[in-house]
């Protein structure tokens, strides 16, 4: 089976690194990204299965990202997971119109994180 990849875009190096830490144990190849722009510059090299976004970032924010990759043909239908401190039901409304596949909010449980991972994830 091919190793799947994912591209993390969060602005925290301590938390890129955790959560790269839980799911390359997972057998997962992981691009980091430090913000939006970042990963956008960094898309088409990784070709990514998945993408984990945080919301509050410099540059480009994660809503604005979902909606940049959103546009590209390529990834209109891959799993795209945010995970943020931000729990309120309008960024949760705002991230889904964006096109947002699932939402967590941080600090997050590494099970948790690899169960939803699973779950969006086409085997």
């Amino acid at each position: 089976m091919l190793q799947k990849t994912v591209l993390i875009v969060d602005d925290s190096p301590s938390m890129r690194q955790m959560i790269e830490f839980t799911i390359s144990n997972m057998g997962f190849n992981v691009v980091q990204g430090v913000d939006g722009v970042d990963a956008l510059e960094k898309l088409e090299k990784s070709n990514p299965d998945l993408f984990l976004v945080d919301i509050n970032m410099p540059r480009m924010d994660g809503i604005t990202f979902i909606k940049e990759v959103r546009k590209k043909r390529k990834y209109s239908h891959t799993p795209i997971v945010v995970l943020t401190t931000e729990s309120q039901p309008e960024r949760k409304i705002q991230g889904k119109e964006a096109g947002a596949t699932g939402w967590i909010v941080k600090p997050f449980n590494p099970l948790k994180l690899v169960k939803i991972i699973n779950k969006v994830l086409p085997q």
